[in-house]
């Protein structure tokens, strides 16, 4: 499974990327919504672990570019404030599987990036499209 972990604090993108690597995903970390349009044009990815509030670029933009060039990537959207605490980012990216907050222990993080990272690989095998 390859994650892309898109937030602009690298060192909890660091925590976050070693708790998944214990799962044995394979983890692209970038720290801002440039450097994750160009990792997402070179790399097919199977979730993205997205922080909400970028200090540099629009998580809502490479949630757009992902849904655009990768259909089926699923993206797991962290944030540290009440924006969108409603729900609603829900209507606003097609292709959000999941809203929580930053401060969710990171070993909780990473099963639920693992489960959607998961899902993504069982519906391309099932539809005899390579993982990969």
């Amino acid at each position: 499974m390859h994650v892309l972990i898109v937030q602009s604090d690298a060192g909890l993108g660091l925590l976050w990327q070693t708790h998944l690597e214990r799962l044995d995903a394979q983890v692209t970390q970038v720290v801002t919504g440039e450097a994750a349009f160009s990792a997402i044009e070179n790399t097919r990815f199977d979730v993205i672990l997205l922080d909400l509030m970028l200090a540099e670029g629009s998580a809502l933009a490479v949630a757009d570019l992902a849904q655009f060039r990768q259909p089926d990537v699923n993206v797991v959207f962290v944030t540290d404030t009440t924006f969108f605490s409603d729900g609603s980012i829900f209507n606003h990216s097609a292709n959000a599987r999941a809203f929580v907050q930053t401060a969710t222990p990171p070993e909780d993080l990473a099963a639920i990036v693992y489960h959607y990272g998961s899902v993504n690989r069982a519906r391309a095998a099932l539809t005899g499209q390579s993982p990969d």
